[in-house]
């Protein structure tokens, strides 16, 4: 479903653009999903090439890959962050910054990283090119705050139910 949705975005991209694209995701999740490709996508193609996976445990492995963004000799054009919400353990981050919402606090933090490190590619990229962030996450419950989170961060958002 939804993870083969992202990889046709980046498997899209990279064919549009002959450049790179950086899908972040947890290796668990990432393999068990059932991973579907439209019949026309060759899964040899060389243009998976260009779709370079990288595998992060936690929110702190998101902060630090977009802290080191700025280093990339050359900028993706798009950079995919699959199931956000699923890098932050609850536990975790109400003990590191010491508070019920933790969480948020780590979420916001992370996010504004993500945003500042894509801004500064679009800003060192040619006037006709440009790095996309696309985030993924699948939620119940907290969708009216964590909405908001996302509203203040990212340009667009798009709700499947």
């Amino acid at each position: 479903g939804k993870t083969s949705l992202l990889l046709q975005f980046a498997y899209n991209c990279a064919r549009d653009t002959s450049a790179t694209v950086v899908f972040l995701c947890r290796r668990n999740s990432f393999d068990k999903s059932l991973l579907f490709l439209p019949q026309d996508v060759d899964p040899s193609s060389e243009i998976f090439e260009r779709v370079h996976m990288k595998y992060l445990e936690d929110d702190e492995g998101i902060r630090k890959y977009f802290a080191a963004f700025h280093m990339h000799k050359d900028f993706p054009r798009a950079v995919i962050l699959d199931d956000f919400c699923e890098f932050f353990d609850e536990g975790k981050c109400r003990e590191k910054y010491a508070q019920p919402r933790g969480c948020d606090v780590a979420m916001v933090r992370t996010l504004a990283l993500c945003c500042d490190a894509i801004n500064h590619a679009n800003e060192k990229l040619p006037f006709t090119e440009s790095c996309k962030l696309l985030i993924s996450d699948t939620h119940a419950g907290d969708t009216p705050r964590l909405l908001y989170i996302y509203q203040r961060w990212l340009p667009y958002i798009l709700t499947i139910k």
